[in-house]
């Protein structure tokens, strides 16, 4: 029996744009962590629109799914990070409709576990702020500046000097005008080589052509989602939560004087400031998710707290599998640790502290809940339905 997990990309998420790939690290990880238990594994890494509406990257989710499991019936695990756990959310919720014509329940019901990894699930402030033009601008060249750090391990100095007159501003978008972004924007892609400068620019058009996702995954229209969504019966539901180290003196003097890490902090900042939870939209917790967040924090996270991209409360859905402290892309392998092969690249730095031994810890636990669903016997349920 194979087990098949599809790893499902956030918003702006890119599962290969040549050789950078989103869950490159996550993937190596799994398919060890399997092969040490003796067990057949297949991992696909779903190719999401960055920022399609939720239907529609549900769609691609089970579009994935058909395409790989056809006539295998055995036992499936989806894993979404980020907003790719509300497109897993909205695919297994029960009767949903989808733009498709594949038939959603033929392949949902075979779904055993879903995880979310740092998912907003009752909303982010930060896709707020990305609604308008200017912001969803300002959103392509942070994206790009992540590609560009996980590509070369640095931004131009040039680049990082611009950024730093964009950080300043942030917290509004007073004071922003595209004709800077474009700028930083054309610096950016103007360091890839001819062959990556075409498929960024065909990822970016593909990004450009629907930015829906943003407006979904506001607090407000979250609020409509989690009354309208349900879990599917039989499906084994985890979250990983996440909570960065708030930005401070602290956090300064400990990146020393490197001009990058400087600018990535001071964009980590402006982002953390924009990521918290207003304090009268704070959504409860059950019992036992309290529970794991205060043994890991020592205390249940406030509305400050937050991955720099995800509100730190918005993360728990059903069991709360690990809270961890990491930022938004290093429980995803993007931490620094370039002595490791293939290296680990830091997308931004929050003074978190995250490393391989927290990365693997993390996504052993993710592992093990995994494979303590119960799976049905496949013969028995083929016998069952003839």
């Amino acid at each position: 029996m194979v087990h098949h997990v599809f790893l499902v990309p956030c918003f702006f998420g890119f599962a290969n744009l040549g050789d950078l790939k989103y869950f490159a690290h996550v993937r190596e990880y799994l398919l060890s962590a399997f092969a040490r238990r003796g067990l057949g594994v297949h991992i696909d890494v779903v190719a999401t629109r960055p920022t399609a509406s939720l239907p529609n990257r549900a769609e691609r989710v089970l579009a994935t799914m058909a395409q790989t499991l056809q006539d295998d019936d055995g036992p499936v695990h989806l894993i979404g990070h980020s907003s790719g756990g509300l497109d897993v959310r909205l695919l297994l919720s029960p009767g949903v409709t989808l733009p498709t014509e594949l038939d959603v329940e033929r392949y949902a019901r075979q779904v055993r576990t879903a995880v979310t990894v740092a998912t907003p699930h009752h909303g982010t402030p930060l896709a707020g702020f990305f609604t308008s033009l200017l912001g969803q601008r300002l959103l392509q060249v942070l994206s790009l500046a992540t590609i560009s750090i996980l590509r070369f391990g640095h931004l131009p100095v040039s680049a990082l000097i611009q950024l730093g007159a964009v950080i300043a501003r942030m917290d509004g978008l007073f004071g922003l005008n595209s004709a800077l972004l474009d700028e930083i924007f054309a610096q950016l892609l103007s360091d890839f080589s001819p062959e990556r400068r075409r498929a960024l620019s065909a990822f970016f058009r593909e990004v450009g052509g629907d930015q829906a996702l943003l407006v979904q995954i506001t607090p407000e229209a979250m609020e409509v989602f989690n009354a309208c969504t349900r879990l599917r019966p039989g499906v084994r539901a985890g979250s990983v939560v996440t909570r960065a180290q708030p930005p401070g003196v602290a956090s300064t003097l400990a990146v020393g004087l490197d001009p990058a890490a400087q600018a990535t902090l001071a964009l980590y900042a402006a982002l953390h400031r924009l990521a918290r939870l207003p304090p009268d939209r704070v959504p409860p917790l059950e019992d036992a998710q309290a529970d794991v967040l205060r043994a890991a924090f020592g205390t249940v996270p406030d509305a400050a707290a937050n991955d720099g991209m995800v509100p730190t409360r918005s993360q728990a859905w059903g069991e709360v599998i690990l809270a961890v402290q990491a930022d938004h892309l290093d429980v995803v392998g993007h931490f620094g640790d370039p002595a490791h092969d293939p290296p680990h690249i830091d997308w931004i730095t929050t003074g978190s502290g995250c490393n391989t031994a927290r990365f693997e810890e993390l996504w052993a636990a993710v592992v093990d809940f995994m494979l303590a669903a119960r799976v049905p016997d496949m013969q028995a349920s083929r016998s069952a339905a003839s």
